[in-house]
C-alpha cells in the first residue's frame, strides 16, 4: 500500500528538523508508505528519549543559584545547551505529530482490528495447529496401530510355532529318556 508524497507542511517540518529529519528526503518526497512512516516515528521517539535523557543529564550537572559563586560563562554555556536541546525536542515532537497524523490519514479507510485479536494466545495458537495436526496425528496413529496389530499377529504365529517345536522336543526327550531307561 503506497500513499502520495507528504504535503508541503510535512516536508517543511522535515526541513526544519535538519539533520535529524526524514532520512533520504528525496526518497521520502517520491513515496512514503505507512510502514516507513512507522519506522520514522520509531526513530523519532528514540531521538526524543535520547534528547530527554541529555536534558536531565544537563539539569543534574547544573548548580542551583543558592548564593554560591559560580562561573557565569559555564552557566551561560550550559543554559545555551539546555535551550538548544529543548528547541530540538519541540521540533522532534512536531515531527512525531506530523508522522502520527499522516499514519492516521493512511489508515483511516482500514477496518479497525481489536487489540485482543492481534495478541496471539496460546490456546488460539494450539487450536489453529490442532486442525492440521490432528488429522496428521490421527493418520499416523492409525498407521502405527495397524503396524502393531500386524506385528502382534506375526508374533502370535511365531509363538505358536515355537510352542509346537518345544512340544516336539519335549516328546523326543521323553522318548529318548524312556529308551535309555529300558536299556538299563
Amino acid at each position: 500500500m503506497s500513499t502520495p508524497p507528504l504535503s508541503g507542511a510535512g516536508m517543511a517540518g522535515a526541513a526544519v528538523a535538519g539533520p535529524g529529519g526524514f532520512p533520504g528526503a528525496q526518497a521520502a518526497a517520491r513515496e512514503v508508505n505507512t510502514a516507513s512512516l512507522c519506522r520514522i516515528g520509531q526513530e523519532t521517539v528514540q531521538d526524543i528519549v535520547f534528547r530527554t535523557m541529555e536534558i536531565f543529564q544537563l539539569l543534574r550537572n547544573m548548580q542551583l543559584p543558592n548564593g554560591v559563586t559560580y562561573h557565569t560563562g559555564t552557566y551561560q554555556d550550559r543554559l545555551g545547551k539546555l535551550q538548544e536541546h529543548l528547541r530540538q525536542l519541540s521540533i522532534l515532537f512536531r515531527k512525531l505529530r506530523l508522522v502520527y497524523d499522516k499514519c492516521n490519514e493512511n489508515c483511516a479507510g482500514l477496518d479497525p482490528v481489536s487489540i485482543e485479536q492481534l495478541i496471539p494466545y496460546i490456546e488460539e495458537d494450539y487450536s489453529k495447529h490442532d486442525d492440521r495436526d490432528t488429522a496428521s496425528q490421527l493418520r499416523f496413529a492409525s498407521e502405527e496401530r495397524r503396524e502393531i496389530l500386524e506385528v502382534n499377529k506375526k508374533l502370535k504365529q511365531k509363538n505358536q510355532q515355537l510352542k509346537q517345536i518345544m512340544d516336539q522336543l519335549r516328546n523326543l526327550i521323553w522318548d529318548i529318556n524312556a529308551m535309555l531307561a529300558m536299556r538299563n
